[in-house]
């Protein structure tokens, strides 16, 4: 009687390291699959255009587009094809002025493509005195991230620094733990948690 019971412990042992086997298989497959995801819409949407991406990012900075953009805001803006009246675009100071290559994020409000475009911020009365042609213009908005400046700030700061380093450590002892357990006590372990038939 005794042989017997031993007979119906090691086939269900045996399930169970095989149920347990197909799910870490399983669990594997889904975790490359959402990182090869996470990389082909970082490299579509979200790639510099330094690394050869349409997107760029662009910290508002000043009072010229009060009321909705604020000092902080992080845009995400992106190259388009052709720019129109209306849409929101970060562009570069043309070559020949004193603070030409910096870059401003204002509205479109007329000019053409050919001649340059008419931007002026949403809280001014006056139009910009740049006319940025299209080779100026970085790219339209596309994403706001109100205050990302502090999220910016936090991720730079030595707390964050800490408390990730402290979360590698902690998840490297833990999946060390279960590596140096030795395979009898993962045995007696598995033979615990089935029930004797």
């Amino acid at each position: 009687m005794r042989s017997s019971a031993v007979l119906n412990v090691v086939p269900q042992r045996s399930r169970f390291a095989q149920l347990r086997a197909a799910f870490e298989r399983t669990n594997k497959a889904a975790g490359i699959a959402l990182a090869v995801l996470v990389c082909l819409f970082w490299a579509q949407y979200l790639r510099p255009q330094s690394l050869g991406g349409r997107a760029a990012y662009v910290l508002v900075s000043g009072k010229s587009m009060l009321p909705r953009y604020h000092t902080g805001d992080l845009v995400l803006v992106e190259q388009q094809s052709s720019y129109r009246v209306g849409q929101l675009i970060a562009y570069r100071v043309p070559k020949g002025d004193p603070m030409a290559g910096a870059q401003v994020i204002h509205r479109i409000v007329g000019g053409d493509a050919q001649r340059g475009f008419i931007v002026k911020g949403d809280n001014r009365t006056a139009p910009d005195v740049w006319r940025p042609k299209p080779g100026d213009i970085v790219g339209a908005k596309a994403l706001r991230v109100p205050n990302a400046i502090l999220l910016l700030q936090f991720l730079r700061s030595p707390v964050f620094l800490a408390l990730l380093a402290a979360c590698f450590a902690f998840v490297r002892v833990l999946s060390r733990g279960d590596e140096n357990k030795p395979e009898a006590e993962k045995s007696e372990a598995l033979e615990t948690m089935e029930p004797a038939a």
